[in-house]
């Protein structure tokens, strides 16, 4: 006959099972992850082939606890599209204007493809994480890593934070309880001359600055010059319609052919022809004669 000790044990042992199944699927862990309080800031998780440190409150951290990765199938999906259409080129270095955390950092740095990597952040609560993570993935040889804003001109930006997702805080306030910081701010050419990288040495600028896009475009014009395929986020709903229909036209002083990303289909289209009456979508770049 069990005594209440042991039937206590097996209880705590039924329980245990019980969460233990419960938090391995994603139910459980969209639950568990939700039910952190403020006092945890920090996780690290086992992603299988890389480890990830987040904030259990962002928006981005969250998804990572549920899925293992942050739209990991948008870089493979990226990859994919540029071999095929053979405009990437091995050994090169990629250009990454808005690093984050360093989710897709790590993604790019793992594919094998690129010789080295510029990641630029802002915004010092991703920058921590962005440089934790690359040192605790071991690659600190191949990653290099700024703390700035890329903009047409040397010097400082109000920088708003947002509060639960850190990859929406940006250069341009979106809501009225983002933090108000300043963040240093520098020209791409600066960027790259300060990492001994040579412009013709970049094969790819990935761009996620969350309405910023325009201001930076402008500092890069010796890149797409150079017809680089460049892959971003478009947002008219924050250009609004004059300054979407300019930055088209600048796009498409450098680049013809471009495919627009909605969902998970990308529809070919000239670059003169990117709407500017949606929200929001992902759009590359690139030069179809390359």
């Amino acid at each position: 006959m069990l005594d209440t000790k042991s039937i206590r044990r097996h209880l705590r042992k039924a329980r245990n099972n019980l969460a233990s199944r419960l938090f391995d699927t994603r139910y459980g862990r969209n639950l568990l992850i939700n039910s952190l309080g403020p006092r945890v800031q920090t996780m690290t998780l086992d992603c299988g082939d890389h480890v990830m440190s987040f904030s259990p409150g962002d928006y981005i951290g969250k998804k990572i606890f549920r899925k293992g990765h942050f739209e990991r199938e948008h870089v493979d999906r990226l990859l994919g599209i540029l071999k095929e259409r053979r405009l990437l080129r091995q050994g090169t270095t990629l250009l990454e204007l808005g690093g984050n955390i360093g989710s897709q950092t790590i993604y790019f740095a793992l594919s094998g493809q690129f010789a080295r990597i510029v990641s630029v952040e802002p915004d010092p609560r991703n920058f921590d994480l962005l440089r934790t993570n690359v040192t605790q993935n071991g690659l600190e040889d191949c990653v290099i890593l700024v703390n700035c804003a890329a903009g047409a001109n040397a010097g400082e930006i109000d920088f708003f934070q947002h509060q639960s997702n850190h990859g929406k805080s940006s250069a341009i306030r979106h809501n009225t309880s983002d933090s108000k910081i300043v963040v240093p701010v520098r020209p791409v050419g600066s960027i790259l001359n300060e990492a001994a990288i040579n412009p013709d040495d970049v094969g790819l600028i990935w761009m996620d600055i969350e309405g910023y896009e325009p201001l930076a475009c402008h500092s890069m014009q010796a890149l797409f010059a150079r017809k680089i395929p460049l892959y971003m986020e478009f947002s008219p709903t924050f250009y609004g319609p004059d300054q979407s229909t300019a930055f088209v036209q600048f796009l498409a002083e450098f680049y013809e052919d471009c495919l627009i990303f909605r969902e998970d289909e990308g529809t070919p289209a000239k670059v003169r022809e990117i709407p500017i009456n949606e929200k929001q979508f992902d759009v590359l770049l690139f030069d179809a004669a390359i």
